[in-house]
């Protein structure tokens, strides 16, 4: 069994600026929770095959204790879609398409499924590098709420 990386796949080359570990910290909101801020780990790994392997998780600031995690892949066609597949510790999956640009750093998703979730019915998450920082920002849609800002954060590489 080989330990050494693979050569990165060509449909992933555009997005060598994402592959790695990013720390940093995010706030949530929503008209149906409190406020509150975390702190998170996204690491994006390759394994030679077209599809970036992605994986998060956060914590409370104050205690360290954990918080959330998902888990998934982002799959970059060479037209400029993407396709991502996510699977939240929460037992809620996500399967979103969506378009990147090169060129500006950015991804751009909406769902096309939400699966395994009583109330929450949409999400859309928007990926951009900025001066070196990763930031991104989450929408959702409840059975109750519209589409709407739930997560952002700014993410610095480690």
């Amino acid at each position: 069994m080989a330990t050494e990386t693979p050569p990165i796949h060509p449909f992933i080359t555009p997005f060598s600026y994402l592959l790695g570990t990013w720390r940093g910290q995010g706030e949530g909101e929503y008209p149906t929770i409190p406020s509150f801020r975390y702190g998170e780990e996204i690491r994006f790994s390759h394994s030679g095959k077209p599809v970036i392997a992605y994986t998060q998780k956060t914590w409370k600031l104050e205690t360290g204790d954990p918080m959330h995690a998902e888990s998934g892949y982002f799959r970059p066609k060479p037209d400029g879609s993407i396709e991502v597949v996510i699977a939240q510790s929460t037992g809620l999956v996500e399967v979103q398409k969506g378009a990147y640009n090169v060129d500006k750093q950015t991804i751009t998703l909406k769902s096309e499924l939400v699966g395994n979730a009583s109330k929450v019915k949409e999400t859309s998450r928007a990926f951009e590098l900025v001066d070196g920082k990763l930031s991104y920002v989450v929408h959702m849609s409840t059975t109750t709420q519209h589409l709407q800002p739930h997560l952002k954060a700014t993410l610095e590489k480690v």
